[in-house]
């Protein structure tokens, strides 16, 4: 669907209310594009068949192990959290698919992923520490979660690739990681009516600006105090070209927060959605239960959100209370 300037690819996972990986701008060609009748280049191959990818959790269990901080590595694990929690990639990864037929030399992400997963939800409750992940890492300096976000969803991508020659740029498309987080951004020309002609235009992407001063360089490092307001179901509906159809719900599974007062300090934890529906608050090595209001209440970072392919239903506040004693 058309939102915001986002194709949501299939109705999967939208997260960050932007793609995640999105098309390089060498796969495309200079002037009008091919297209079909939805304004995509049709791909020659699929490598994985949207209709496989599974959004509901094929299994309910509790919440698995939480992680142990190395020194700095808060935000890798706030990332390792929300992917774990992301129920079409789970369901993908704790079936094996990948490493079963993986041929690939040295590193992969996708069978380290695979092996990460795995061990933390079929855990029974002892702390993990991610040595597989974070050994591509350094652990002792500090780094952005968005940065490892897609750092690793290019890597799963790259992997998926392998022993895949040859491919034009659609079919590349058609991973199972970018069909989950993956999107096309479009844009449309405008026709003059009275003349007939079409003129068409390319949005820059460039946040690359000098600051007009010491002090406006100083605001741009700190990290702004805003309060940012975000729903449990985000309706993108309105922000269509259609915006009179039926409601177009995204669901949020993940937030993560960052506490501190600059971007190369401070500390990442996050909030995720379980297979068996509860919220919890995972915090390195602790993992609480929490309500849905307070994961509401946060200075979020980064937000999670997938496609609802069925009205949600909303609990009272009588229903929520009770849940919350429950976990209590």
């Amino acid at each position: 669907q058309d939102a915001l300037g986002l194709v949501g690819h299939r109705g999967t996972p939208l997260a960050h209310v932007q793609p995640l990986l999105t098309s390089t701008p060498g796969s495309f060609s200079p002037g009008p594009f091919p297209i079909t009748g939805k304004g995509m280049t049709p791909p020659q191959k699929t490598l994985f068949p949207p209709e496989k990818i599974s959004m509901d959790w094929r299994q309910k269990r509790r919440p698995g192990a939480g992680l142990y901080n190395l020194g700095s590595t808060c935000y890798l694990n706030v990332i390792l959290q929300c992917l774990t929690y992301t129920p079409p990639l789970a369901n993908y990864l704790l079936s094996r698919q990948h490493s079963r037929f993986c041929s690939q030399q040295g590193f992969c992400m996708m069978c380290i992923m695979e092996d990460h997963v795995r061990k933390v939800l079929y855990s029974s409750g002892e702390l993990l520490t991610s040595f597989l992940v974070i050994g591509e890492f350094k652990p002792d300096i500090p780094g952005d979660a968005y940065e490892f976000l897609r750092c690793t969803l290019n890597a799963m991508h790259t992997a998926c690739l392998s022993g895949s020659n040859d491919l034009d740029s659609s079919s590349q498309e058609t991973s199972i990681i970018h069909e989950i987080f993956g999107g096309f951004l479009r844009s449309r020309g405008m026709k003059c009516l009275g003349e007939g002609i079409s003129h068409s235009s390319a949005a820059p992407f460039s946040l690359l600006q000098g600051a007009s001063s010491l002090t406006t360089a100083l605001e741009d490092f700190v990290k702004p105090k805003e309060v940012v307001e975000y729903p449990e179901y985000l309706d993108l509906r309105p922000f269509t070209s259609d915006p009179a159809g039926e409601p177009i719900l995204y669901s949020l599974y993940a937030v993560v927060v960052h506490t501190g007062h600059t971007c190369l300090g401070g500390h990442f934890f996050c909030y995720t959605k379980a297979s068996n529906g509860q919220w919890y608050k995972m915090n390195d090595v602790s993992v609480d239960s929490c309500a849905i209001h307070t994961v509401l209440g946060q200075q979020a970072y980064l937000l999670f959100y997938f496609h609802e392919h069925h009205q949600p239903q909303q609990l009272s506040s009588e229903e929520e209370e009770e849940n919350e004693s429950s976990r209590s």
